[in-house]
């Protein structure tokens, strides 16, 4: 008795086909043409009707989303399937909950599956048994497969001798070893990028640098015809982060930096792969292992910058050198709170605020400060540890200005060798084709040609390169930077030294800053990368105070001149004393009129000094009928009684002093009686 009838017959034969990965498509033909031929076979047991899936090629039957197979149980549930073809259950599912289901929708539409076994109905009780068997089998064996072979690369992993995939850099050596690759064009490009992170600090630094000067990467590009060889290409931020991220460029051999991540989504397994773990679960890790381009200590202390810089990761980092004029944007920690200090700007001035407690908490702000007055202490501070580092600094700049070619040029001229080996490799295989076969000679002499413009291409490039080049210092240059190394408050405060350069050089000295506001003072702690702490205390600003404060002293003495002068006078007198305005201007009328304003201050009156009973020196000398140095004289001597406020400022005389002193001392009467007699004025 056959269990196929010809309400089966009458329905269309389904083929199911499925390869489980990328790799068994490409070297295992054989088992896809086997899956195919199941399709004469359906037609040799009686179909006519025969439909060949296969959507799910190249995709594994462990679970993961497979389109062909979806397809082929809603055929099943429409009723339009009398029999599923396969070579073995384990193109069908590899788990358990797909293979009943399938198992579970034949028996339900009459629907019988069919293997180089034999032919099955889901209906019949021992069909039934024995594919449930298979199933098992099957998810069984691939468990063991997986199991097997993860230990065997454990197992070799541990000897540091297993290589998946070789980094740019290096090529493999025995199969169980690398080393360095022998091309300097890519060992200088890569110790490149090393050196410029430790210049910037920053990996988006040194991605950006690279592409304005199109300083191009190795990259490792595997094909199946040519196998492993190196491209070259301008970095994108990834490839530059890999670089220096990856322990193999410090001589480290690492394995299970990465992990996968199952999880369950609309009924379906979902793998995520190629999950970082940190370092300390890092199933292998050989230190020294080959020839590295950095040292262990550098890549650690790589990591740790570039772990710091990452932004989104709260008050556990201290975030990368961004925009704005405050030197001390993520060194700041609150002493009251712990959490990382912020910057606010308004304007051009920024303030340090802590509000953690104010969003996560709801309750009230905890401390903030003006940014201007901290960042001047603990740049001052800085300075003064850091002075004798000064001339090493000035010596290396130096040599770096005076070096024979930058990193740029250093690279076009490599690239430049690799085009010149290229072209004349072109050259040769040109010159030893006959010149009649022109299928090939064709071919070649195109090549060729690419190859020249190639050549071409980076000569002007280097040419260019060479034209921007500035010219090297000269003796007074040279001397210039020397006195700039010697006095690093000098070099700090010049104007070509950018806020970007303040904070590195903040940030290659301190660790962290803890602050607290207590008593009217700023309390920091500098905690120096060294491990030592310095204590700063800082005197709050009172209401109003701000650094475009006028002075006590310059206030109260506009406020006295006020009453002695009009505006005008007011300026030239403060500007001849050296007292500028709050912005170190020098004062007009206008703006002794809004100070005088801002501050409440009356307007000079002409009737002023009358009304208090005081009179000039001029008055005074007139009224005594002296000159006015001899009443100068007299007021200095203590004769007269005065008081001038300030240098330059008029000098006050009470009337009624002068009047005293009228009384004190009569004039001189003449020597005769004679109203007519005359005085000699001598000249």
């Amino acid at each position: 008795m056959t269990k196929i009838t010809a309400d089966h017959l009458g329905r269309s034969a389904f083929v199911y086909i499925r390869q489980s990965t990328a790799d068994q498509l490409l070297n295992n033909p054989e088992s896809r043409r086997r899956q195919y031929g199941l399709a004469d076979r359906a037609r040799q047991l009686g179909w006519t009707a025969v439909e060949v899936i296969d959507d799910d090629l190249g995709r594994s039957g462990g679970g993961v989303k497979r389109p062909g197979f979806e397809r082929l149980l809603a055929a099943i549930c429409e009723g339009r399937v009398g029999a599923v073809f396969a070579i073995e259950a384990s193109r069908l599912a590899r788990n358990g909950r797909d293979w009943h289901t399938l198992i579970e929708f034949c028996g339900l539409v009459g629907t019988v599956i069919v293997d180089e076994d034999g032919i099955y109905d889901p209906r019949h009780p021992n069909d039934r048994l024995l594919l449930g068997m298979k199933g098992t089998m099957s998810e069984l064996e691939l468990s063991l497969f997986r199991q097997r072979s993860q230990q065997a690369l454990k197992q070799k992993a541990r000897r540091g001798a297993l290589f998946l995939s070789v980094a740019a850099g290096y090529v493999r050596v025995g199969g169980d070893r690398i080393e360095k690759d022998a091309n300097q064009r890519v060992q200088e490009a890569l110790s490149l990028v090393f050196a410029k992170f430790t210049e910037f600090q920053s990996v988006r630094q040194v991605h950006v640098w690279l592409r304005d000067e199109g300083i191009a990467l190795p990259v490792a590009c595997h094909r199946a015809a040519e196998g492993r060889s190196i491209v070259w290409r301008l970095p994108l931020y990834n490839t530059v982060h890999n670089i220096l991220t990856n322990p193999v460029y410090a001589g480290a051999y690492a394995f299970g930096r990465t992990m996968s991540k199952v999880s369950v989504e609309d009924g379906r397994k979902r793998v995520k792969r190629g999950l970082r773990r940190p370092q300390s679960e890092w199933d292998v890790l050989l230190k020294d292992q080959h020839e590295g381009y950095i040292t262990w200590s550098e890549f650690e202390r790589n990591q740790r910058v570039i772990a710091n810089n990452a932004t989104g990761k709260g008050s556990a980092v201290t975030g990368a050198v961004r925009r704005g004029e405050l030197l001390l944007a993520g060194l700041l920690r609150c002493g009251h709170c712990g959490r990382k200090m912020y910057v606010g700007y308004g304007g051009k001035a920024g303030r340090y605020y802590c509000h953690g407690a104010l969003v996560n908490h709801g309750t009230a702000r905890c401390i903030s400060f003006g940014g201007l007055r901290a960042d001047d202490a603990v740049g001052t501070e800085v300075l003064r540890v850091l002075k004798p580092l000064g001339i090493d600094a000035a010596v290396k700049a130096l040599a770096a200005q005076t070096g024979e070619t930058s990193a740029a040029q250093r690279q076009l001229d490599l690239a430049l060798q690799e085009a010149h080996f290229a072209a004349a490799h072109a050259r040769r295989q040109y010159d030893a084709v006959d010149p009649a076969n022109r299928l090939v000679a064709g071919e070649l002499e195109r090549r060729w040609n690419e190859a020249l413009q190639v050549v071409h291409r980076l000569e002007g490039e280097i040419a260019e390169l060479k034209a921007k080049k500035p010219a090297p210092l000269g003796e007074k240059e040279r001397q210039h930077l020397m006195r700039l190394g010697a006095d690093l408050e000098l070099a700090w405060s010049h104007p070509a030294a950018t806020a970007a350069t303040r904070k590195r050089i903040l940030r290659a000295a301190l660790h962290e800053i803890v602050v607290r506001i207590e008593g009217g003072f700023i309390q920091m702690v500098l905690h120096w990368q060294g491990g030592d702490h310095t204590a700063l205390q800082l005197k709050i600003n009172g209401a109003g105070k701000h650094r475009w404060t006028v002075p006590e002293d310059t206030l109260s003495l506009i406020r006295e001149l006020a009453r002695l002068m009009p505006d005008q006078q007011i300026a030239r007198l403060l500007n001849r004393a050296g007292k500028p305005t709050g912005r170190g201007n020098g004062w007009t009328k206008a703006r002794v009129c809004s100070f005088r304003s801002h501050h409440g201050i009356v307007v000079y009156r002409e009737s002023e000094w009358a009304e208090r009973g005081e009179i000039t020196l001029e008055a005074a000398a007139q009224i005594m009928d002296v000159s006015i140095m001899t009443a100068l004289r007299m007021v200095r001597r203590g004769i007269i009684i005065g008081h001038q406020l300030c240098r330059g400022a008029p000098w006050v005389i009470k009337a009624e002093d002068l009047a005293a002193y009228r009384e004190r001392k009569p004039w001189r009467r003449p020597l005769t009686s004679d109203p007519s007699q005359q005085s000699l004025q001598f000249q």
